[in-house]
């Protein structure tokens, strides 16, 4: 009785085993004919592209292809897709398509294409592959994208965290990293300065604290620069170099390139801002011997301003109170810079034609003195940790402005419509 038990013990072990071997042993010989290679893209054209792109390319010995596996693809054709966007819902999702047409594509477009050639096990390159395939199905591909969380390039900073069974994360995960998200955004925006006001302007405290590599790597091309000299201790205990080979298939020409550290931008609006200010006191003086001139051109510049800054104002609103756009949330911009710079289109033109100008300019110096009290007074927040935040720079274009528009002789002046007392 006890001889047939061990027999039976032994039989189960053997077909246990015999049926878990075949499948190890066809993971590893199935990833024995698969390259893995990350893509990197540099920045494109579009807005969108400006913080480059990633990819998982898969190529495959046994089968001839080279597949392209993408989680930064989606549609403006979808369904609702403005909308959804405005909102904060960004539906994107992965697909996988023949690598070759999109280095083309990216050719033809003048982007930067770099692959990193990952030196890993067979069997973990063939568990990579069944994972990479299950997510491109219709019912697990679409996922809700997030700018700094997740995105293209932190999918793929997960799947080399799979492939390196955590010693990627356990090795960034709590380093501190180089510059805050807003620092890494500017990076990538400094050539174009109204993009540049208008998304630091958008994006409100929470972009503006410390974060750790980890959080780095929701950009391209740090991942790129993290994975080419990272080494880790396999499951056999020996150190391995991640990346086994690195390779420029092309090179953009004449685009601006990525800043390593972020420029100071502050300086350069707050010459715009100053210059401005210098230049509705020249046009003040001037009323003097020009007063319908002053007139005219003070009531439409500031009808002008208040429409800008107005709908910027707006647009910020909208996206701090009612979306899901949470790196816009917490935003001190919005104290001074808000709907209500509206008012100072029709009192502009108001002011500017001459008729019921003395209540015309009481509204505009009051709307000036908010910009200025209240840009003042996000300057004192500053120093306070829970309202810090980095607004110079829409400080230093309004704040000037807002002065000379609101402050004694000059408000007073034009209160009684450029004339002398």
């Amino acid at each position: 009785m006890i001889f047939m038990r061990r027999v039976i013990q032994l039989l189960a072990v053997f077909l246990l085993l015999s049926a878990v071997y075949p499948v190890a042993a066809a993971s590893a010989e199935r990833g024995d004919y698969l390259t893995l290679k990350v893509a990197v893209m540099g920045p494109g054209d579009a807005v969108y592209f400006w913080w480059g792109h990633i990819a998982l390319v898969v190529e495959d010995a046994l089968t001839g292809e080279t597949r392209f596996f993408d989680y930064g693809l989606f549609s403006f054709e979808a369904e609702d897709f403005y909308r959804n966007f405005a909102f904060g819902r960004l539906y994107y999702y992965c697909g996988v398509s023949p690598a070759e047409p999109n280095y083309r594509g990216y050719r033809r477009t003048n982007r930067d294409i770099t692959l990193y050639t990952l030196d890993l096990p067979a069997q973990k390159k063939a568990e990579i592959l069944r994972f990479v395939e299950n997510n491109t199905l219709p019912e697990n591909s679409v996922y809700n994208y997030h700018h700094f969380r997740d995105n293209c390039s932190t999918r793929i900073r997960d799947i080399i965290d799979m492939a390196t069974d955590g010693a990627f994360r356990a090795a960034f995960g709590g380093a501190p990293g180089r510059f805050t998200l807003r620092g890494h955004v500017r990076r990538h925006t400094y050539f174009n300065p109204f993009f540049d006001w208008f998304l630091n302007f958008l994006m409100g405290q929470g972009i503006d604290t410390p974060i750790t590599v980890w959080e780095e790597l929701f950009l391209p091309g740090e991942v790129g620069d993290r994975i080419r000299d990272f080494s880790w201790r396999g499951a056999d205990g020996a150190e391995r170099r991640l990346v086994s080979r690195v390779e420029a298939v092309n090179r953009a020409e004449g685009r601006p390139p990525v800043l390593a550290v972020p420029r100071r931008q502050w300086p350069r609006e707050l010459v715009f801002g100053l210059f401005l200010a210098a230049a509705v006191l020249f046009v003040r003086f001037l009323g003097r011997f020009y007063p319908v001139f002053t007139r005219v051109f003070l009531g439409v510049f500031q009808a002008l301003w208040g429409l800008f800054f107005g709908a910027a104002g707006t647009v910020l609103f909208f996206m701090t109170f009612f979306t899901n756009h949470d790196y816009t949330w917490h935003n001190i911009n919005v104290i001074f810079i808000n709907p209500l710079l509206f008012a100072a289109v029709p009192a502009g033109i108001i002011s500017a034609s001459g008729k019921s100008s003395r209540g015309a300019a009481r509204v505009l110096t009051l709307l000036w003195s908010g910009v200025f009290l209240g840009g003042s007074l996000t300057l004192i927040l500053r120093f306070f940790p829970p309202f810090y935040q980095q607004n110079q720079v829409t400080l230093a274009m309004t704040l000037p402005v807002a002065l000379v528009f609101c402050a004694g002789p000059a408000a007073r002046l034009f209160a009684r419509g450029g004339k002398k007392p």
